[in-house]
């Protein structure tokens, strides 16, 4: 029981940190559309772009909501990137230790 309740937190863990890359490469891509390094007219680049916001949107815009915007800087990223880090360092691994002293 013990290997399975690792395994479901590694596999948890594995999906916050895809979700902070996947963050980190809206981010870029956002800043490069915006300063007109890349273009949405190009295929593959609108795909990736609409595809990371399907990804990343939900979670972001509850935060919008509550994180005011700085002269045009979006600072939802930078909380949500805190809120994942803080899940992924310190509730996650006390859940998993809390879990394991219940099951053995």
């Amino acid at each position: 029981m013990a290997a399975i309740i690792g395994f479901v937190f590694f596999i948890f863990n594995s999906l916050l940190g895809l979700l902070i890359v996947a963050l980190i490469i809206t981010a870029i891509l956002s800043w490069l559309v915006a300063f007109d390094v890349v273009n949405l007219r190009n295929p593959a680049i609108r795909q990736i772009y609409y595809a990371l916001d399907r990804i990343t949107e939900p979670l972001l815009s509850p935060i919008r909501r509550f994180v005011p915007s700085l002269g045009g800087v979006d600072l939802s990223f930078i909380v949500l990137f805190l809120i994942i880090q803080g899940i992924r360092n310190y509730l996650s691994p006390a859940l998993q230790i809390s879990l394991l002293g219940m099951v053995g």
